[in-house]
């Protein structure tokens, strides 16, 4: 599933094409995704301007005149791109495969915005903009990790007297917002803190985080930067919205690295792979405590 760089990703490069767009009309091929579309969907969309486009979490939000915001998730395999009189703001054009074109927004500047989905995990929603902070969706969601809210103070908060693993805590949506698998394992290592021990462990007996855990904001924060600015990881379905690969992932220090050598300057240790819900953890046994 795509993680926060990998959508901010997006949204940068669907930027040039959709801010300030009016929406002439648009193709709706399917009556569903992983949810049927709104009611009217096309009709609503049609002759709307996109004011803003933004992330929240792992979801894409264009914001229209008329005071809807279109929210727009990507599932598994979901992904956009950009042909048209536009697509010069783009330097390579996006495989196509139009079985699994979905929703194309055919934009005033002469943008088409095609939505493909071949698993069809991902959906769109029409929400009062008024209203979003209280939707289903989002009124759960925890701290921005690229915000100033995720400091030192917020992970103490968020772990004293926890028993759940380091990397259960920080994949919790409920605390912090967006973030994924890949970015947890590598922000980990970079602190020194195992994924396996529990977040409580991290606090001094005065609430304080321990040095490793006040690291740790800024590790989340410096490992999403870097993937951001590789365009995101490509695992297996992710592409720009210029139809290229991010190239993150060929820096994974432990992501996806079992067996291999730890990459921390005097470590002797080997990458380990661990099964933590379902979800495989990569960390370093020897330098991660």
């Amino acid at each position: 599933m795509p993680e926060l760089p990998e959508v901010e990703t997006v949204r940068r490069g669907l930027a040039p094409a959709l801010v300030g767009a009016r929406i002439l009309r648009v193709e709706q091929r399917r009556g569903d995704l992983r949810f049927p579309f709104p009611s009217d969907f096309a009709a609503r969309l049609a002759g709307r301007r996109i004011l803003a486009l933004r992330r929240r979490a792992k979801y894409l939000l264009a914001d229209l005149d008329g005071r809807e915001t279109l929210v727009m998730h990507f599932g598994m395999s979901g992904s956009f791109r950009v042909d048209g009189d536009l697509q010069g703001f783009f330097h390579h054009p996006r495989d196509k495969n139009a079985a699994h074109d979905h929703v194309v927004l055919h934009m005033e500047n002469g943008a088409r915005v095609t939505y493909n989905d071949p698993r069809r995990f991902g959906f769109m929603l029409l929400v009062p903009t008024e209203t979003l902070d209280a939707h289903k969706l989002f009124k759960g969601l925890g701290a921005e990790p690229l915000s100033d809210a995720l400091d030192a103070a917020f992970l103490a908060r968020a772990f004293r007297g926890r028993a759940a693993p380091a990397k259960a805590l920080l994949l919790d949506q409920r605390l912090i917002a967006g973030l994924g698998n890949i970015y947890v394992c590598e922000a980990l290592h970079r602190c020194g803190i195992s994924p396996l021990r529990a977040g409580g462990e991290l606090i001094t007996a005065a609430g304080r985080p321990t040095a490793a855990l006040a690291r740790l904001p800024q590790a989340i924060k410096d490992v999403l930067a870097e993937a951001l600015a590789a365009g995101g990881s490509s695992l297996r379905d992710h592409r720009q919205a210029d139809g290229s690969l991010g190239y993150f992932q060929h820096a994974f220090r432990v992501y996806d690295r079992e067996g291999a050598a730890c990459p921390r300057p005097g470590c002797k240790g080997t990458v380990a792979r661990a099964v933590q819900s379902g979800r495989s953890t990569f960390y370093c046994p020897e330098c991660q405590k």
